[in-house]
């Protein structure tokens, strides 16, 4: 039986996408592996993310959907930890409210949640 998965990004630099998670989307590392460090676990509410450096896979070609409670607030407490958003939640025709960003490898996270009435 499957229990769980986990994204892996490969990033450019670990200590770069290291504080990006910590530090603007507020995820806390749980595990790091290697020296320098190479491989690394972060892991907010019930999502875990892995992170990657030197890996065969070209960095910047991930991408994660957050589904989220309340996605105003989250923007917002990104916004406040200075995260730089490039749009801001809407509503949008697929039955989602939600914005998007990017890490600074280039990997592609949006956070969104069901508009209460869509199908």
């Amino acid at each position: 039986m499957i229990k769980g998965a986990a994204t892996i990004f490969a990033v450019r630099d670990m200590a770069a996408a290291l504080a990006f998670y910590r530090d603007g989307l507020g995820f806390k590392v749980s595990f790091e592996w290697g020296t320098p460090t190479s491989y690394a676990c972060l892991c907010r509410d019930d999502v875990d993310l892995h992170l990657v450096a030197g890996s065969a896979r070209a960095p910047g070609q991930g991408a994660i959907c957050l589904f989220v409670r309340d996605v105003d607030a989250l923007h917002a407490e990104w916004s406040a930890r200075g995260v730089a958003l490039p749009q801001a939640p809407a509503d949008r025709d697929y039955g989602m409210r939600d914005f998007m960003l990017t890490d600074p490898d280039g990997n592609e996270i949006s956070a969104g949640q069901a508009v209460a009435g869509a199908a």
